[in-house]
């Protein structure tokens, strides 16, 4: 697993001591650190910082995997074997086999925050047996129970896996792999008792093309700060129902449609009030698509705490 070839020719070996190897990731869109440890033989943890929109993975499984993905901030594109996408977000833990890893990977938010614990079956199972006698893993029936058929699982909102997870992210140096590897074990524990049918798994699939759609809608309205785009315009301009349109949206950036293009405004005006000091801040509303100056400032404080101008003063102030 901590071949670097493995992972492809756009990742490269920044960093490296004792168990613990940092690789970059570089794209045109941005970059993204994954540090990994090696925390027994065949047991891997990763931290993954990612700040890009879109790159592509060349990871190859050359070994039996199985992996387990907590995503603590940001949102990140899956695509299974036959062309549906699915969406994880913050607190969303993922359970794969990394069958369908390679390929176009794409965040939403421009930036995806998270863990990968990587376990090697047949040496992660003999390792973990030598560290804890009386830990009995089934690496290969845990794959069966949560990925029959190489299927992927997605499980929201699970607080006792969450809280596991949660505990790995502000760890002493001294004490890492000792902990790390005792987390890993407790997490094992915690899979190995669930009884899957209670599980709510609410991971949904939506059409490659169907979300290619709404990436463009999302290029146009980021692209078009000073244009209002309502629902209706759009599903004409880009053939989906309206309906459609809002679920699938919802679905790929995680809120609806008009809160995050308010939000995206105000956020982009925020910027200019800071940056272009010459501009009034009737002009920047003009800019973000508002001619009503007090609709602007109704909509700027609602996103950001403040007033326009409370805003453009205290960020000079400080």
């Amino acid at each position: 697993m901590l071949d670097q070839a493995g992972f492809g020719s756009n990742v490269r070996e920044i960093a490296a001591e004792g168990e613990c190897r940092v690789l970059r990731l570089d794209d045109e869109t941005g970059e993204g650190f994954m540090t990994m440890y090696r925390v027994l033989n065949g047991v891997y943890l990763m931290y993954n910082d990612f700040h890009l929109k879109d790159c592509r993975s060349e990871y190859q499984n050359a070994e039996t995997l199985l992996c387990i993905d907590h995503c603590r901030e940001g949102r990140i594109e899956h695509e299974n074997g036959i062309g549906g996408r699915y969406y994880m977000e913050a607190g969303d833990i993922r359970i794969d086999r990394r069958v369908h890893h390679e390929g176009k990977i794409h965040m939403p938010l421009s930036h995806y925050h998270g863990i990968t614990i990587g376990l090697v079956k047949e040496s992660a199972e003999h390792s973990l047996a030598a560290a804890f006698p009386s830990l009995s893993v089934d690496i290969s029936a845990l794959s069966e129970k949560f990925c029959p058929r190489d299927k992927e699982i997605l499980l929201r909102s699970n607080e006792t896996l969450t809280q596991v997870f949660s505990q790995l992210y502000h760890v002493p140096n001294s004490i890492r792999l000792p902990y790390f590897a005792v987390k890993i074990a407790e997490l094992l524990l915690l899979l190995d008792s669930l009884d899957t049918s209670q599980l709510t798994e609410q991971r949904q699939y939506f059409p490659a093309k169907q979300t290619d759609k709404i990436k463009d809608i999302h290029a146009l309205i980021t692209g078009s700060l000073e244009r209002t785009f309502t629902v209706e315009a759009l599903s004409e301009r880009y053939g989906l129902p309206p309906a459609t349109l809002r679920k699938i949206f919802k679905g790929v950036y995680g809120v609806p449609i008009y809160q995050y293009i308010k939000s995206y405004k105000m956020k982009a005006a925020a910027s200019m009030l800071i940056s272009e000091k010459g501009v009034t801040i009737a002009e920047i509303a003009q800019k973000v698509g508002y001619d009503n100056a007090s609709k602007f400032s109704a909509a700027f404080r609602d996103i950001m705490g403040v007033t326009p101008q409370n805003y453009r003063c205290g960020q000079e102030v400080s």
